[in-house]
């Protein structure tokens, strides 16, 4: 039996950086996926504060509330406030220009503003407020965080579960629940936003896609092979995997090519932020040893996870894959402040891995660490 898990008491890893932004003059905006503890995160950054004005701005009369006001109107609304917290902003109406005039107050009250889509809500902030925000965006829960809520040893043992179904906080908190959750979150939460924008002309070909994106993790993906395989153009195929990456859905690794003849220069491979996501698209929440894709699960998982860690520390780290048209290949290249990382992700530690001699040759002196069930939590808690 799993012991259950409150999420309240989980400390989300930018928790600290947030706070040090507090007072800064600058709105803070959250963005992340539905369902990855947006609204619990406010509770912890407001926990033991007086005086919080807050908005949920799904509900349509919340979102009037601030939806076409004048800075009179709104500095009238903030009144003596210490905190305004204004949750899926991208539901307001001229939303960036509304930011912008909370910031051109200069009040003392800290606005701050979540949305579950960058898809919406970053394109209508970013170029009306330009300067004025501080933007962080919050994933599933990590490898990191629920090592420092639990322990190693008990996070250790729960590799396989969420290898399988990811760490989604309520499925985290609901292990026995997990296929029907996730088919909820799947199915409801994950393209919510997605379906409603007006640059989605064919809901049925998005399904399509990221369908046959979650049988691909791991390999290099073909928008040309793509386009035929669904039937649509390589450019709406460019297009809809924008945005399924602009909704933290999935994100995309770029081949990585200095100086040698035959690397590949234009691959791309497309990784799921969730392991439980991806496994409810195709749904297949089979065990490990009845599964033909568990390197390509335990890859997602470090990828994902190498990213979260890189995003949460503000690391501002590069991250490409290797590959050679000979077939020798690197899972993770890392460039961070000029300087190169590789990383090989084995499921298998009886596989022994070592760093092609192409790659050596051409690119001296660069660490290469291969990451096994043995030493990932280190690899990832390391420097927290």
């Amino acid at each position: 039996m799993h012991r259950k898990i409150q999420i309240a008491m989980v400390h989300r890893d930018i928790i600290g950086s947030i706070l040090q932004d507090f007072g800064r003059g600058k709105v803070i905006v959250i963005l992340g996926p539905r369902q990855t503890g947006k609204t619990t995160l406010l509770d912890q950054l407001t926990e033991g504060q007086t005086d919080v004005y807050r908005l949920n701005c799904d509900d349509y009369d919340d979102a009037l509330t601030i939806s076409h006001r004048t800075s009179d109107e709104l500095r009238r609304i903030v009144g003596s406030h210490k905190i305004l917290l204004i949750d899926e902003a991208q539901r307001v109406e001229n939303i960036g220009l509304t930011l912008k005039k909370f910031a051109d107050l200069h009040v003392k009250t800290q606005v701050i503003v979540t949305g579950s889509s960058s898809l919406e809500l970053a394109n209508k902030i970013n170029e009306p407020a330009t300067g004025r925000l501080f933007e962080y965006n919050l994933f599933p829960l990590s490898v990191h965080e629920m090592v420092a809520h639990t322990d190693a040893r008990a996070e250790r043992r729960m590799l396989e579960n969420r290898m399988i179904y990811g760490y989604y906080p309520e499925i985290v908190t609901h292990p026995s629940d997990s296929k029907r959750l996730l088919s909820n979150i799947s199915n409801s939460y994950l393209f919510r936003d997605l379906l409603g924008y007006n640059g989605i002309k064919r809901p049925e070909l998005l399904q399509k896609l990221v369908r046959a994106l979650a049988l691909q993790i791991g390999s290099e993906v073909s928008y040309n092979e793509l386009s035929g395989l669904l039937g649509a153009d390589r450019a709406t195929i460019e297009t809809y995997i924008r945005l399924l990456e602009q909704c933290f859905v999935i994100f995309k690794l770029d081949s990585f090519s200095r100086n040698m003849r035959n690397e590949i220069k234009k691959g791309h491979k497309i990784y799921f932020y969730d392991n439980g996501v991806r496994n409810a698209l195709i749904n297949n929440y089979a065990p490990l040893e009845l599964r033909n894709d568990v390197g390509a699960l335990w890859e997602n998982l470090m990828m994902s996870e190498r990213r979260k860690q890189n995003i949460y520390r503000n690391q501002y780290a590069q991250m490409y894959f290797w590959r050679t048209m000979a077939q020798q290949e690197i899972d993770l290249i890392e460039e961070k402040d000029g300087e190169l990382f590789s990383f090989e992700f084995k499921w298998n530690e009886n596989k022994k891995a070592k760093q092609p001699v192409s790659f050596a040759n051409n690119y001296a002196n660069v660490p290469f660490n291969v990451i096994t069930p043995s030493n990932y939590i280190e690899w990832l808690c390391e420097g927290w």
